[in-house]
C-alpha cells in the first residue's frame, strides 16, 4: 500500500512557515506497548490502539509507534527502555491485574531499578470496592502493587487504578476500564495542536495518482497525505486523509488535490467512499 505519511520536511523540523517567519512547533509523541500473550496468540483482538491514539490526538500528541510484547519480564523490560527513550510518552495496557502473570509492574519496576510496594492509596480503594464483594484477598491486593515512587490514575469502574511514574502511563488492558482511565488523565499531560483531518475517495488505482499525491504533499507545508486502496463492487478505489494541525492547511491542500484530479480526469467525492 502506498502510504504518503511522510510529513513535509517543515513539519519533520518541528516548524512552520507563515508570515515569513518560521514559528516553533512542538511535535510531541507517544508510544504503546500492549502486553499480553492472549494478544499474539489471537485469542483476543486489541481494542485498546485505536481509541488510545484518538484520545492522545485530542490531547495534542501523536501516537508514534505499537509494540505488542508478550508477558515475559525480559521483553517487557526491553520494549518499555526503548519505547520511553525515543518518545515524550509510554503507554501500556495489560497485565495489571491479580493472577500470576500480571507481571507488568514488575518488569516496569526492573526496567526503571526502583522496587515495587503496595500503595496505600490504592490498598484503600480496594479494600472500599471489595468490601461487599468477599474481601480484599492476596490476589487482590496485587492490584494495590506499583513501582516505588509511582502515582496513581483514578479507575471508577472495578476499583484497581492505573499508574503513572515519570512518563510511563500504565492502563488496563480491558478497553471499558482503558477508557475510564484515559477519561481521568484528559488535559493533565502536556501536548501541542491536535490533528485534523479531512477525506477525499476517489474511484481510481492509487498508482495513477502517486506522483499527484506527491507534489501535492511537497507544495503544501505541515500537510501529511495517507493513501488508503480499496476494492469494492467490482473496483478498485482509494480515499486520501489530509492531515495537519491547523483547519486551513488541510482546506487548502484539499483544494488543490481536488482540482489534481478532476484535471486528470476523475470524479473526487469530500467525505470518502
Amino acid at each position: 500500500m502506498l502510504r504518503h505519511i511522510a510529513l513535509s520536511t517543515a513539519l519533520c523540523e518541528g516548524v512552520w512557515l507563515g508570515y515569513g517567519a518560521f514559528m516553533a512547533e512542538r511535535i510531541w509523541t507517544a508510544a504503546l506497548a500492549v502486553i499480553g500473550d492472549e494478544i499474539l496468540s489471537g485469542r483476543t483482538q486489541d481494542k485498546n490502539v485505536q481509541q488510545i491514539a484518538v484520545w492522545l490526538n485530542a490531547q495534542g500528541i501523536r501516537l508514534a509507534e505499537v509494540r505488542i510484547v508478550p508477558d515475559r519480564t525480559d521483553a517487557i523490560v526491553e520494549a518499555v527502555n526503548i519505547l520511553r527513550g525515543r518518545n515524550d510518552y509510554l503507554f501500556t495496557t495489560g497485565g495489571i491485574g491479580p493472577t500470576h502473570d500480571d507481571i507488568t509492574v514488575d518488569a516496569i519496576a526492573a526496567a526503571l531499578g526502583v522496587g515495587v510496594i503496595v500503595h496505600p492509596e490504592a490498598r484503600a480503594m480496594l479494600e472500599l470496592h471489595y468490601a461487599t464483594r468477599g474481601g480484599l484477598t492476596e490476589a487482590r491486593l496485587r492490584m494495590a502493587r506499583v513501582p516505588d515512587g509511582a502515582e496513581l490514575i483514578a479507575n471508577r469502574m472495578s476499583g484497581a487504578p492505573g499508574i503513572r511514574i515519570g512518563n510511563i502511563f500504565i492502563l488496563a488492558g480491558v478497553p471499558a476500564i482503558t477508557a475510564g482511565m484515559l477519561d481521568a488523565l484528559t488535559g493533565t499531560l502536556e501536548g501541542g495542536a491536535p490533528m485534523v483531518a479531512r477525506t477525499i475517495g476517489c474511484w481510481v488505482a492509487e498508482s495513477e495518482v502517486a506522483d499527484i499525491l506527491r507534489e501535492i504533499e511537497r507544495d503544501q507545508d505541515g500537510v501529511a497525505i495517507g493513501s488508503y486502496p480499496f476494492f469494492r463492487e467490482g473496483r478498485v478505489g482509494a480515499n486520501f486523509v489530509i492531515r495537519a494541525t491547523r483547519q486551513s492547511n488541510v482546506d487548502a491542500c484539499t483544494e488543490q488535490l481536488v482540482q489534481a484530479l478532476r484535471k486528470a480526469g476523475y470524479d473526487p467525492a469530500d467525505g470518502g467512499i
